[in-house]
């Protein structure tokens, strides 16, 4: 990478992760381990927004290469920002890598199969929690969205009514949703691989080369098309953590599946202005989302 691209995404990294965490305003439990949460952000007063009007309601899912050091915290100024623009807002944790790594190498991403058991066992049990926690929130006004590895998962939690028949996750009908907005999302394992996208996480998520076959079919997006499900991709054109070519080949499969996906391909953005609330292409998400959800 040159330097001056090395710069500029090192800056935006840093710029996204200066913000200081936001304390959600509830959460609740979807299970028994400790990652097993959801937290919940209720619509912020002001900015036009009238806290108790019905609200869509945003379901978030961070990133970090399914790996256990990157935890929810570093999306909620993201999650706060949605609020400000009106949105109620779900965050949800799962279980990632759990792995020490030896010295020099990155931790392990994923866990097989805890980490898409938890994202199952999240979305079926949000209209309950939501209900109890966010009663603003218009469950038919749902749009799901996702960050790089979260981006993944949220398009996979979009997709489990086409999931081989004999998938434990496999539902018997689409998702109630007005849509998905995934951001620079690892939504092709095949590109992912080939690219060595987050050293080598992918592989690690299927669980090695001795898994990587058998396991693509229940795992990869772009393996679960057509969804019939409105679809939208925001990528930026200088990610050099997921490049945009990932983003790219899911579009380009989904029209030959006979489904359209938006992508929208941002000019000087990288990985990390996406959830950045200081970044002119947080907006952009935000208007996306509103799109798919007022």
């Amino acid at each position: 990478m040159p330097d001056d691209a090395a710069a500029r995404a090192a800056a935006e990294e840093e710029s996204a992760f200066a913000h200081p965490a936001v304390d959600p305003d509830a959460t609740a439990a979807y299970g028994s381990h400790p990652d097993q949460v959801i937290d919940f952000y209720a619509p912020r007063a002001g900015d036009g927004v009238v806290p108790d009007r019905s609200v869509p309601l945003v379901v978030v899912v961070h990133g970090g290469a399914w790996r256990a050091p990157y935890d929810r915290r570093h999306i909620t100024p993201f999650a706060d920002f949605l609020a400000r623009r009106g949105f109620a807002v779900a965050v949800v944790e799962y279980r990632r890598g759990t792995a020490v790594p030896v010295q020099g190498e990155s931790p392990v991403a994923g866990r097989w199969p805890e980490t898409f058991d938890d994202l199952a066992a999240a979305w079926d049990a949000l209209p309950t929690l939501v209900r109890d926690a966010l009663p603003q929130a218009d469950s038919r006004r749902t749009v799901l969205t996702g960050h790089s590895a979260g981006g993944h998962l949220a398009l996979w939690a979009a997709a489990r009514h086409v999931l081989p028949a004999d998938s434990p996750w496999r539902t018997a009908r689409p998702a109630q949703l007005r849509g998905v907005v995934a951001l620079a999302p690892i939504a092709d394992f095949r590109v992912a691989e080939q690219l060595d996208v987050c050293s080598g996480a992918v592989l690690q998520l299927l669980g090695g080369k001795d898994h990587f076959e058998d396991r693509l079919p229940y795992a990869d997006p772009v393996t679960l098309l057509p969804t019939g499900i409105a679809t939208a991709l925001v990528q930026g054109r200088t990610d050099t953590e997921v490049p945009h070519a990932v983003a790219e080949s899911y579009a380009e499969a989904a029209a030959r599946a006979g489904e359209v996906v938006g992508l929208t391909l941002l000019e000087d953005v990288g990985h990390y202005a996406l959830i950045d609330p200081t970044a002119d292409a947080c907006a952009v998400v935000a208007e996306e989302i509103a799109q798919l959800a007022w």
